[in-house]
């Protein structure tokens, strides 16, 4: 979320929250060029999430002669996946080339053989160039057609027993009381078969679990773009670039099925409830398992579905002042409409959900009226300004980059539900006045529907320098300044907090890095030191049983650390290569966690003697939760005639579970926000941080020119993972450690091979 990815220039990140997906991304054979700033943003980029870095990759134009490419790949896991495509070559007298694509791609999860994915990608790009200047006009298109099970995280905790009080067995698994697998053999945990619970006439029915678990939700999206990229020599040394595009999104996930009921949400005439209210939705009188009465309790599917209409532009203005001075004024324009809601829909008797899209099909209640979960539309907008210099000195010795960026972010939120005092959860009413009013007249605290604007600003200054010493070595130093401001789903969150909180302070960062690089005919290495300054950094963690990201701010931190990196031509046929980085991140500060309530001091829980003494987690001094600490790792690659082979190996350090760097724990008996209460037990479910691990891939390539074939014909072997080595992957940091978080298993061992033909 901190990474700005940008595809031909078109920024990737979500407009609600900042996330990169995978659906989204280009098949990686059409991709020419791939840019990666470390700590800096470009200086034109239309993002409001880099204080990372920013990741560009670019489309590959058409080739100006006819060729066709096809490949089928198959291996472990049921995977299978076939990609073709055409390039027109130049086919007018002013040199108009195309290119068509498209690829199928599916598998299954290797863990849980009751989760797919199915993936379909159609790409094209038509590019005509003018004149002799380098001047051009590109179109292109992406549409992903992704339908996918959810890829489950599991419970981060290793006990085997339930409680030291509860000897029952705690066993593998998605669901809240299961835990993380030991070893190999636990990976594959199964998910049973289930039915759901029959429908009778007459008899108030009650939902079974059926349904219930993540494993069968879905992360179903159609993503598509349209890119048009252009340059234009205005006059001796002025250029003009203009790059419009369009995004759309349909989305949903991060929900499983939940317990509808038939009837109202409160008994009594005064206080019937239509709607999604406390988790559950209520129909006020409909039949929706078809049994005759409207009695009962249905498991229904209940996703959250986004859907975003995005409009870009990106204009820049060139001029080269000298052939060693150029500068250039820069326009970026960036609006995303974001319509959050949450249809629900009808599951099938086998658990999953009869319509992965409910929103094409929702369920109404009684009045007609669609019933969802939230129901929210935010207005994402950018205006910035930026302008740079560049400049050569020293007969090009000396090179120097100064920017400065003039972002204008504005959020515009409709929250039509009812948010919660602790801001995580929202009550939704759709056209059912008379429900919110009472519900409202019942929770005095709650804040009803909302509509707020936030706007932020802020000059975003940076400056590079790169000096050669010798012809084969060079010195480099960075300044940039960082802005991320904040998510729309954290400012929804903090619409339901009363009274001033950190979330709505944009994170701002301080960037420095600096280095030395060597480069010679056998050898090419770099060091760079880099040091960043965070303030309010805002951390999220998604948790499945909740379906909510929960928004944490940590204030100041200071995070630094060196990267090295070094490659060396053996032989013509033979290349190393090594990499290493050390990470160090320090929160300054502890963090207010809450206050203390007169049950706490009953119970003598968070150190508290009075209702209303703040309770603060020890994360002063203390490292980022779910960070390694280090990573380093090699590759050697050998070309012998016609074969290519490849192994390499990354070894990444622990990574702590919580902020304050402490063992997770549990209790006994109900825990109170940071520790036990006096009269229960608490006892470690995992340790303070996560181990180091080594994953080793091997890859290896055979032309099949030697065989009358061409050098766009070839088949290829990947090894990925080769030993096979259980690891913790993806991990939601958080604060307390009481709080359990949800963790993926790393990939286990996969064989894949290729077949390439080309013309």
């Amino acid at each position: 979320t901190r990474i700005s990815q940008t595809f031909d220039g078109i920024p990737l990140n979500d407009t609600g929250n900042y996330a990169l997906f995978s659906g989204q991304q280009l098949d990686p054979e059409l991709i020419e060029q791939v840019n990666v700033n470390l700590g800096t943003t470009d200086v034109d980029s239309p993002t409001a999430a880099a204080t990372g870095s920013t990741v560009n990759y670019r489309t590959r134009n058409p080739t100006k002669d006819f060729h066709v490419r096809l490949q089928g790949s198959a291996g472990s896991y049921q995977f299978f996946r076939m990609f073709g495509v055409i390039d027109t070559g130049e086919f007018t007298s002013i040199g108009t080339r195309a290119f068509i694509a498209a690829s199928h791609a599916q598998n299954e999860n290797p863990f849980n053989r009751v989760s797919h994915t199915d993936k379909f990608q159609y790409n094209v790009k038509l590019y005509q160039p003018i004149g002799g200047h380098g001047d051009f006009i590109s179109i292109a298109g992406h549409w992903n057609h992704n339908r996918n099970s959810n890829f489950s995280s599991l419970p981060l905790r290793t006990d085997l027993v339930q409680s030291p009080l509860n000897p029952a067995a705690r066993v593998v698994g998605s669901g809240a009381t299961n835990r993380f697998p030991l070893t190999r053999n636990e990976r594959n945990y199964t998910v049973p078969p289930c039915t759901v619970a029959a429908a009778r006439t007459g008899v108030a029915d009650a939902p079974n679990t059926c349904g219930t678990l993540f494993d069968y939700s879905f992360n179903p999206s159609d993503t598509g773009n349209i890119r048009i990229n252009s340059r234009f020599t205005l006059a001796d040394g002025l250029t003009l670039t203009v790059d419009p595009s369009f995004q759309y999104v349909k989305a949903n996930g991060g929900s499983s099925a939940v317990r509808g009921n038939e009837g109202f949400g409160r008994s009594g005439t005064a206080s019937n409830l239509i709607g999604f209210v406390g988790g559950q939705p209520f129909f006020g009188g409909v039949d929706l398992n078809g049994d005759g009465d409207k009695l009962d309790g249905v498991e229904v599917y209940a996703p959250s579905q986004t859907g975003t209409r995005r409009f870009g532009v990106i204009a820049s203005l060139i001029y080269d002042i000298s052939p060693t001075q150029t500068i250039r004024v820069n326009y970026s324009f960036d609006r995303g409409r974001h319509r959050q809601t949450g249809e629900v829909g009808l599951l099938l008797p086998n658990g999953f959900a009869a319509n992965v899209f409910p929103i094409d099909n929702p369920l109404l209640d009684i009045n007609g009226n669609i019933v969802e979960k939230r129901n929210r539309l935010s207005y994402a907008t950018l205006n910035q300004v930026s302008g740079e210099y560049r400049g050569n000195f020293f007969d090009n010795r000396l090179s120097l980059a100064l920017g400065l960026r003039a972002p204008f972010f504005k959020r515009d939120l409709n929250n039509y539900c009812v948010s919660e005092t602790n801001g995580s959860f929202v009550d939704c009413f759709n056209g059912q006045p008379a429900s919110q009013a009472a519900f409202l007249a019942a929770n005095p605290t709650f804040t009803p529907p909302t509509h707020r604007i936030f706007n932020f600003h802020k000059l975003l200054p940076q400056a590079g320098l790169t000096f050669v010493i010798t012809p084969r070595v060079s010195a480099f130093a960075n300044y940039s300044k960082g802005l991320q401001v904040p998510s729309t789903d954290s400012l929804y969150q903090f619409i339901g907090i009363p009274g001033t909180t950190p979330l709505t302070t944009p994170e701002t960062t301080d960037n420095f890095d600096t280095g030395l690089r060597y480069r010679s005919g056998k050898v090419q290495a770099q060091v760079a030191g880099w040091y960043t300054i965070f303030s309010n950094r805002l951390a999220s963690a998604f948790d499945p049983l909740l379906n909510i990201s929960v928004f944490r701010n940590l204030g100041t931190v200071h995070k630094y650390g060196v990267d090295a990196n070094v490659s060396y031509q053996v032989t013509p046929q033979v290349s190393v290569m090594a990499f290493g980085s050390y990470l160090k991140s320090k929160i300054l500060n502890d963090l207010q966690q809450g206050t203390c309530s007169a049950a706490n001091v009953t119970a003598h829980t968070n150190n508290c003697t009075a209702p209303g003494q703040p309770i603060f987690a020890l994360t002063g001094g203390k490292r980022e939760a779910a960070a390694p600490v280090y990573t380093f790792g090699g590759r050697i690659q050998g070309v012998f005639g016609p074969l290519e082979i490849g192994l390499q190996a990354k070894r990444t350090g622990k990574r702590f579970i919580n902020d304050q760097n402490l063992p997770v724990y549990q209790c006994t008996a109900t825990v109170q926000v940071l520790d036990c209460p006096s009269t229960a037990t608490r006892f470690q479910v995992f340790a303070a941080s996560t181990s180091a691990y080594t994953t080793v891939d091997l890859d290896a390539r055979l032309s099949l020119s030697a065989i009358g074939g061409n050098d766009r014909t070839w088949v290829q072997l990947n090894i990925t993972n080769l030993f096979d080595k259980l690891y913790v992957s993806g991990v939601g940091g958080n604060t307390s450690q009481f709080s359990i978080p949800f963790a993926f298993v790393g990939p286990p061992r996969a064989i894949s091979g290729t077949l390439v033909v080309g013309f």
